[in-house]
C-alpha cells in the first residue's frame, strides 16, 4: 500500500518546456559516451526520454499510462526511431526487463508517485548492470509550492504556498505526491543499494507561469541558472548514483 494516501498519477512535461532543457543540460555531461541501453522509468510522452537519443543505441521507455505510451510511440514514429526506441507498460512493481540489461536508468519525478518507492528502486537496481548509472529527480521540499498540488479542505486552489514546508505527517495527509529533502533521497538510494555520486538541485523552470514579461524577467534573474544556489529556488533534486 502507498505510504501517501492521496498519490496521483504524474503529468509529464510537454515539448518546449524549460524543465526538459534544464534536465538535459545537467544530465548530459554525466552520461558516458554513446553506449548501449537506456531505460527511462516513467517516460510519459517521451518528451524527456527522446532528448537522449544521441547517447544510446537502444532506449526503453517504461510507463503505467497507456495513453502516454501511445503518444510516445507516435513521436517515435514521427522521428523514424522505431528501431531504436520502444515503450513498455509497467507500474514499477515488477519491470518486464531482464537483469542487468541497462547501462543507464533514468527516472524524472516519478518516485513520488509509485505505490512502493523502495520496490521500484530495487527493480531499477535489478535491471541496471553492475557499475551502471542511475539518474533520478524528485520534488524538492523547500520549493515554495507543492508542485503536484494538494487536496486541502475548503480551498479550491491546490497550489497553496509553503504546504511543502509542513511537517511530513501533515504534508502527506493532503499532498498528491511524496516530497523529499536532499538527505532523504540520498538515504533512500543508499538503503536500496545505490551509492550517490552527484547531487544537485534544479532551479524552478516556471513553466506553470503564463508566457509573458513576468516569467521572462524571473528566468533572467533569480531563476536563470540550471542549478539552484538556494534550496527555495529549486523544484527538483537530482541524484546520479551507481
Amino acid at each position: 500500500m502507498p505510504d501517501v494516501p492521496h498519490l496521483a498519477t504524474g503529468r509529464p512535461a510537454e515539448g518546449g518546456q524549460l524543465i526538459l532543457e534544464r534536465r538535459s543540460r545537467v544530465v548530459g555531461p554525466l552520461l558516458p559516451a554513446r553506449t548501449g541501453h537506456l531505460v527511462d522509468f516513467g517516460c510519459g510522452n517521451g518528451a524527456q526520454t527522446l532528448r537522449f537519443l544521441d547517447h544510446f543505441d537502444a532506449i526503453t521507455g517504461v510507463d503505467v499510462v497507456v495513453e502516454q505510451l501511445d503518444a510516445f510511440a507516435r513521436e517515435c514514429l514521427r522521428l523514424g526511431v522505431g528501431e531504436q526506441v520502444r515503450g513498455v507498460l509497467a507500474d514499477g512493481t515488477v519491470l518486464p526487463l531482464p537483469d542487468g540489461c541497462a547501462d543507464v536508468v533514468t527516472s524524472f519525478t516519478v518516485l513520488e508517485h509509485v505505490a512502493d518507492e523502495r520496490q521500484a528502486l530495487r527493480e531499477l537496481r535489478r535491471v541496471l548492470r553492475p557499475g551502471g548509472l542511475l539518474v533520478v529527480t524528485v520534488p524538492n521540499r523547500w520549493w515554495l509550492f507543492e508542485t503536484h498540488g494538494c487536496n486541502l479542505p475548503l480551498l479550491s486552489w491546490n497550489r497553496v504556498p509553503l504546504v511543502s514546508w509542513w511537517p511530513k505527517r501533515l504534508h502527506d495527509r493532503w499532498a498528491r505526491a511524496r516530497i523529499y529533502r536532499r538527505r532523504e533521497i540520498v538515504a533512500l538510494l543508499r538503503e536500496c543499494g545505490f551509492e550517490p555520486e552527484y547531487v544537485t538541485r534544479l532551479t524552478a523552470p516556471l513553466d506553470v507561469l503564463p508566457d509573458g514579461g513576468l516569467r521572462r524577467w524571473l528566468r533572467r534573474s533569480l531563476f536563470r541558472d540550471d542549478r539552484a544556489r538556494r534550496p527555495w529556488l529549486a523544484t527538483e533534486i537530482l541524484v546520479a548514483a551507481r
